[in-house]
């Protein structure tokens, strides 16, 4: 459910079905420069250029600058952690299976690209905007969703024991990005790769600590 304090987006412009192959170059050029340069460091003439289509096509296809970024904020969470990263997967050990998810994640957060959209989304003016709501919803809130399903199928099976399963998958990402992701966010060097796997493997632990069936 989007946020009812966010503006309505401008329709799509009516007229003959849009071009698939457009709308992915549109998407495509978009998470290219909104990594790079922020949300308001990019305009809709760079990213219709970027694509090789007319500013007309990117409006068409995407109605505003806000719903373009949501799209490719959703894109791009997809692509670092698709669907199939919150697959049940019984076969696979309850730990593992959050480790596996644990790491993809936390790679993708720390990401220098996401680190530099993280300290964008929190500048003044456009922390006062709708985009980091809108970014909230078509990325982290995703993933948030498909993961609760996880816990809820693992539930079914026995192995957790969950009240507020939306609670419990918000704090498992939380755990997550921790001290080492503020870290990165406040321009400090990032830490080894074992530091890492070893602060991974205390958050799962803790959070099975906390609900894994006794």
């Amino acid at each position: 459910m989007m946020c009812p304090f966010l503006p309505k987006s401008r329709p799509a412009a009516p007229g003959r079905p849009k071009d698939v192959e457009k709308g992915a170059a549109i998407l495509d050029a978009a998470k290219r420069l909104f990594v790079t340069h922020g949300f308001e460091g990019v305009s809709m003439d760079q990213i219709a250029a970027d694509a090789g289509v007319s500013k007309l096509t990117v409006y068409s296809h995407y109605g505003d600058k806000e719903t373009l970024f949501a799209a490719a904020a959703k894109a791009y969470c997809e692509q670092q952690l698709p669907g199939s990263m919150f697959e049940s997967r019984p076969d696979v050990p309850l730990r593992e299976r959050l480790l596996q998810i644990a790491r993809a994640f936390f790679a993708m957060v720390c990401s220098p690209e996401a680190v530099a959209g993280h300290r964008v989304l929190c500048t003044p003016r456009l922390a006062e905007s709708p985009v980091p709501r809108m970014f909230w919803e078509a990325g982290p809130q995703r993933v948030q969703d498909a993961f609760a399903e996880l816990l809820r199928r693992r539930i079914a099976a026995g192995e957790l024991a969950i009240d507020d399963v939306p609670r419990a998958s918000a704090q498992f990402f939380a755990l997550l990005k921790g001290e080492p992701h503020a870290q990165l966010v406040f321009g400090c060097a990032a830490p080894a790769e074992p530091e890492i796997e070893e602060h991974l493997a205390a958050s799962v632990d803790l959070f099975l600590r906390a609900y894994a069936q006794r």
